[in-house]
């Protein structure tokens, strides 16, 4: 299914804590640290965290799911990545 952007679509089928294997590959250098820092920040209902690796401001997959709607942006945490 193509994603067209500002469309309402359905919720990926995983846990918003686990993000899409393309976005964060099992092999990503910093993906424990990602994790965890993700975790801590939909623990605290934070909007984002800075990313371990770059410093970066990334959204979690709460505040991204709570907007509604896919950006088509590449987030990390896309709950909508199917």
């Amino acid at each position: 299914m193509a994603r067209q952007r500002g469309r309402r679509l359905p919720l990926a089928d995983r846990p918003l804590t686990e993000p899409h294997p393309a976005r964060l590959p099992a092999d990503h250098p910093h993906r424990a640290a990602v994790l965890a820092v993700h975790a801590a920040a939909l623990d605290a209902d934070e909007a984002g965290y800075l990313d371990p690796g770059t410093g970066l401001f990334v959204l979690t997959a709460a505040f991204l799911a709570r907007r509604g709607t896919c950006c088509d942006q590449g987030c990390r945490h896309c709950p909508y990545l199917g």
